[in-house]
């Protein structure tokens, strides 16, 4: 049985994560559905003909974009093409708003409706970029819970699906298990160190880190553990002398604190109470621009999702391995503080949960499925 066409387009890990699921959903609403565009190798396992991978797309930060723009232009260039070509029933933009904006504005500039998933992050910056999502997506579907009021103000059609992490968390593995396969003892508290899944994020937060990490494991008795993300060179990490482990969510979910680094990892460490300090570094003309543009009171995802500064943050040159390791010291033995912070967690964790109670990549499903219906293609 023949399905629809549907282009789907992630350019950095976690959008290949979520466009990895939302295929296996499309799939299971429509086994025949041709689904083809651009993300990783989640997205191609999942039967996703990619038109480019990750390797190209995963950069971050205003200077570090600007010396690939010729090579954005052409493949946006390329994909404008394979639209007009092949005519897609739905086109799928996921996240990565610098380049996905402006495939949506293509999409929908052929006549084909756009269903964004995980939006463009205007309640940060660049607020016009919410009137013309309303210009370009017939449907958004947002994945913290704040987002959808702010975009209908807007005049997007926006909703609120719930963040696909709360299902993603797989069965705990015991703490003797994952010890003895890390190489620690599982007597001693352990402190999780997320430093980022990208190079340039590995390159300003590893060394720092690590050196924090020491400091506070020494002061409390812990033992330290590196979360390699996955396709993070192991090179690099061994190189630091810290026992590491790809499972991340079993870490979190046996580590007394951690070390994020802004960004997805602070959700993963709310969604297992883990308390944790955040730190994000970056280029000093990409921080210099931001400051000038960014408009919230917080950086991590757990602060704004709670509204209010239940995590510490430090940000550039706040984020030294003496203050780091200081706010870490604090949180790893039970105190006043660990418990006001488990507590925010908590309160983080119920707000992510979707209201229906749905799978969000079944409801993003779904919404394909009401777009396509009206186009006459479902």
């Amino acid at each position: 049985m023949n399905g629809p066409d549907i282009l789907l387009s992630a350019g950095e890990a976690s959008g290949d994560h979520h466009g990895a699921a939302l295929a296996r959903a499309l799939r299971r609403r429509w086994p025949g559905a041709r689904l083809w565009g651009l993300g990783g190798p989640g997205m191609a396992a999942e039967g996703v003909e990619l038109l480019a991978g990750l390797d190209r797309l995963a950069v971050m930060g205003f200077a570090e974009v600007v010396r690939h723009l010729p090579y954005f232009a052409g493949l946006l260039r390329r994909m404008g093409r394979a639209i007009d070509a092949r005519r897609p029933d739905l086109v799928v933009p996921i996240d990565y708003p610098g380049f996905n904006m402006r495939l949506a504005a293509r999409a929908a500039g052929a006549g084909i409706p756009v269903l964004y998933y995980v939006a463009p992050q205007v309640w940060a910056w660049r607020r016009g970029r919410a009137r013309r999502l309303a210009r370009t997506a017939d449907r958004v579907a947002v994945i913290l819970p704040f987002e959808a009021t702010l975009l209908e103000a807007a005049g997007v059609d926006a909703e609120f699906v719930g963040h696909p992490l709360l299902g993603e968390r797989p069965a705990t593995v015991a703490r003797a298990d994952l010890c003895r396969a890390i190489g620690v003892d599982p007597d001693r508290p352990l402190i999780a160190l997320l430093p980022g899944s990208r190079r340039q994020e590995l390159d300003r937060h590893l060394d720092r880190f690590v050196a924090a990490g020491r400091a506070a494991a020494a002061d409390t008795g812990a033992s330290l553990v590196i979360a390699r993300a996955p396709g993070v060179d192991a090179g690099a990490i061994a190189t630091t002398g810290i026992p590491s482990t790809t499972d991340a969510w079993a870490l979190l979910s046996h580590a007394r604190a951690a070390l994020v680094k802004s960004g997805t990892g602070t959700l993963q460490a709310a969604i297992t109470g883990t308390p944790m300090v955040v730190a994000y570094r970056t280029s000093g003309l990409t921080y210099g621009i931001a400051r000038t543009v960014v408009r919230v009171p917080w950086v991590s995802l757990v602060n704004l999702v709670a509204g209010a500064a239940v995590v510490p943050e430090y940000i550039q040159e706040d984020a030294t391995a003496h203050a780091l390791a200081g706010a870490l010291s604090r949180i790893v033995p039970d105190g006043a503080e660990r418990t006001a912070m488990r507590e925010g967690l908590a309160r983080v964790r119920a707000a992510l949960a979707s209201p229906t109670g749905s799978d969000p990549a079944e409801r993003v499903a779904g919404i394909a499925a009401e777009l396509l219906a009206a186009r006459g293609a479902g």
